[in-house]
């Protein structure tokens, strides 16, 4: 779950933390001492810790989420 996050949505920690991963494989210093040699692994531990900064595009844009088809 992401902190301060009230839809608690697993889409939204996948993407941060997919997006953090990919920071670290590209040699960006994690934020956390870890024993992990996986960037997954210490992008999920940071985004769960709410270290990772985020924000939704959606709603910076006033973009109203599509809505399923039914």
């Amino acid at each position: 779950m992401i902190p301060d996050d009230p839809e608690g949505s697993v889409y939204r920690f996948i993407i941060v933390a997919s997006k953090r991963a990919r920071q670290l494989q590209n040699g960006a210093r994690s934020m956390l001492p870890t024993t992990s040699k996986k960037p997954t692994t210490s992008a999920m531990e940071e985004v769960r810790r709410g270290l990772v900064q985020y924000s939704d595009i959606a709603i910076q844009h006033g973009i109203e989420e599509i809505p399923a088809k039914e």
